[in-house]
């Protein structure tokens, strides 16, 4: 199940959310906004849900929570932007993962 949060997820929402992957939650995050969708199975789904919602692309980055270590990993298809200067998978720039990690840190250590 993905949840769309604009506040700390609830351990509730977690569980719905491990469903699919059960270690670990898919996650895109809009770093302007604030905003996180996280679960199912693809970051892409995750990603359509904050676009929706009313992100804009350039704004979106896909990351994963390891809850039982409290990890975030920053490794996503979604990330792939070349016009944005970031050719791979992992999101490069120092400024957008930190950014992505205190957003991720705030929904859900």
């Amino acid at each position: 199940m993905i949840h769309l949060l604009r506040s700390r997820a609830t351990a509730e929402q977690l569980t719905e959310m491990l469903e699919e992957l059960t270690e670990y939650v898919k996650l895109a995050v809009d770093i302007k906004r604030e905003v996180v969708a996280g679960g199912g199975e693809l970051h892409a789904d995750c990603e359509t849900v904050l676009l929706e919602d009313g992100s804009k692309q350039e704004n979106v980055w896909g990351a994963d929570w390891w809850p039982l270590t409290k990890e975030v990993r920053y490794g996503s298809f979604i990330n792939i932007r070349p016009g944005q200067n970031n050719p791979a998978m992992e999101i490069l720039d120092p400024a957008v993962r930190d950014r992505v990690n205190v957003i991720v840190r705030r929904f859900f250590e």
